[in-house]
């Protein structure tokens, strides 16, 4: 099957966009958002009978169907509205005392940071933010970062399997290793890996998983999971607290109030898009993709590679060259050049961060390279 512009059509994309900023929200196919939408049809057709006697069973076998696709027993995966909401539902669940130390990195997403900030500041915990250097020249720099910042007071080690400022792909088994001999639980926020890049959840042996099916799987928005190893599964739980509590992990969650569903059951139909196009030949061409964009845009912009290739999923972070008014280059690329790129401020430097989908092809990042020397003469 030939990718890029010959496979757009299938999402409801505007046509002129240069779209390089999947990783931010996603783009959902329009086969997926019609079968959400036959989900809601179902549910306003017998509201009663749907919540009472189809839902449960139907989002029972929407997690078997993402956790085979995840590695994973269905019976350990519930879902949640993103992964920001899965990490604030581990750090609501677990017990700290003052003293105690949360273990991240200086990569984490920000609104983890503020769910960790929140725990600080209500338990006394110090939360420990390791310099991981940027660019990465290997996956042992962030190994023996961390390392060296686990102590006896390290509580709870909270990993992203891949950043979101940096797009690095972190070596989460070798830091749930590390952190598993020790005796420190680990939550991995993998709200960008699902659909980008393979999972064995069951294996990775961490505590706590969570991630988002909207962004590379393409499922609809407000499609995320929480997996949770079975021996953690008693202390864990919802944001919000209903019907099903103190009755297990899945009562728990499964049922925290009426709410749309649709998002959830139908991730079944972004499996079936994903197995039609064939993941892993898509899989591939999005790598391979994002890493040539990233090489293009490191020569032409004469700047550092951000890290090797195995570090880099189907995203990549690129420094930007010296700009002349660089608070305004997101709006000149979008308004000269109809470009969706993110432009992000990390240590102290500027750099956009580019995404690979199958509806993309070469010459856009060749666009956007020429787009922002414009910007830059």
């Amino acid at each position: 099957m030939r990718f890029g512009r010959a496979l757009r059509p299938l999402w409801l994309l505007d046509e002129g966009m240069v779209y390089l900023n999947h990783g931010s929200f996603g783009a959902t196919p329009e086969k997926v958002l019609t079968a959400q939408s036959e989900w809601r049809q179902r549910l306003e057709r017998a509201p009663v009978r749907f919540m009472e006697r189809t839902f449960t069973p139907a989002l029972r076998e929407a997690a078997a169907a993402l956790g085979r696709f995840l590695g994973a027993c269905g019976e350990d995966l519930v879902f949640v509205e993103n992964a920001t909401a899965g990490v604030n539902a581990v750090l609501r669940s677990l017990q700290f005392a003052a003293g105690d130390e949360i273990v991240t990195t200086g990569h984490c997403y920000n609104a983890v940071r503020q769910a960790l900030a929140f725990v600080a500041a209500t338990a006394g915990v110090r939360v420990i933010e390791v310099d991981v250097p940027f660019p990465m020249h290997s996956a042992a720099e962030v190994v023996e970062a961390v390392a060296g910042a686990l102590s006896e007071r390290t509580k709870l080690a909270v990993f992203d399997h891949v950043t979101s400022p940096t797009a690095l792909v972190l070596p989460v088994a070798d830091l749930i290793a590390l952190c598993r001999a020790r005796g420190i639980p680990v939550l991995i926020d993998g709200a960008h890996a699902p659909g980008m890049i393979p999972l064995a959840l069951g294996a990775l042996a961490a505590d706590w998983y969570t991630g988002n099916c909207h962004k590379w799987l393409c499922a609809p928005k407000g499609c995320a999971f929480l997996w949770t190893a079975p021996e953690r599964q008693d202390a864990t739980h919802p944001l919000v607290i209903s019907h099903g509590y103190r009755e297990g992990y899945l009562a728990e969650f499964d049922w925290t109030g009426t709410r749309d569903p649709s998002a959830w059951l139908a991730v079944t139909a972004a499996l079936d898009f994903w197995h039609t196009l064939g993941w892993e030949d898509c899989r591939t061409y999005n790598t391979q993709l994002a890493r040539e964009a990233a090489a293009l845009l490191c020569e032409r912009w004469s700047t550092e590679h951000p890290a090797p290739d195995d570090l880099l999923g189907t995203m990549a972070t690129v420094e930007l060259p010296p700009l002349a008014q660089p608070q305004a280059l997101r709006e000149r690329l979008w308004e000269g050049h109809r470009i969706e790129v993110p432009v992000i401020a990390f240590g102290g430097r500027l750099w956009v961060r580019i995404s690979a989908q199958v509806y993309n092809e070469s010459d856009e990042y060749t666009l956007l390279a020429a787009a922002v020397l414009e910007a830059a003469s």
